[in-house]
């Protein structure tokens, strides 16, 4: 009897089609997720950088008044009246000052 006799005269199959399906499908999955992912880190760049304008805009303002503050609180401990209302205000509202550094 030869290896024709047992299995019907067919050679046998390596890798059976479900299998072979799988396989493809996983790798057809995992190109289309890492596409998608660096489409979005692409976004998410592109996001940063319009946004970026925006937060250097704001720490100049937060700068700008952090000096402002200082002087008003530089005026205030030298006794200046306007200053002193300004500051009693302020920290009536729970903001504190601080002098400012020359």
């Amino acid at each position: 009897m030869s290896s024709r006799d047992h299995d019907g005269g067919r050679a046998p199959n390596p890798l059976p089609l479900p299998l072979i399906l799988v396989v493809v499908s996983f790798f057809v999955l995992m190109a289309f997720e890492t596409g998608q992912t660096l489409h979005d880190q692409h976004t998410l760049t592109e996001l940063l950088q319009a946004q970026q304008a925006s937060v250097d805009q704001g720490v100049k303002l937060r700068q700008q008044l952090q000096t402002l503050a200082g002087k008003t609180a530089e005026l205030a401990a030298a006794g200046d009246a306007g200053a002193k209302s300004v500051v009693e205000q302020m920290k009536a509202q729970g903001i504190t000052l601080g002098i400012a550094k020359k």
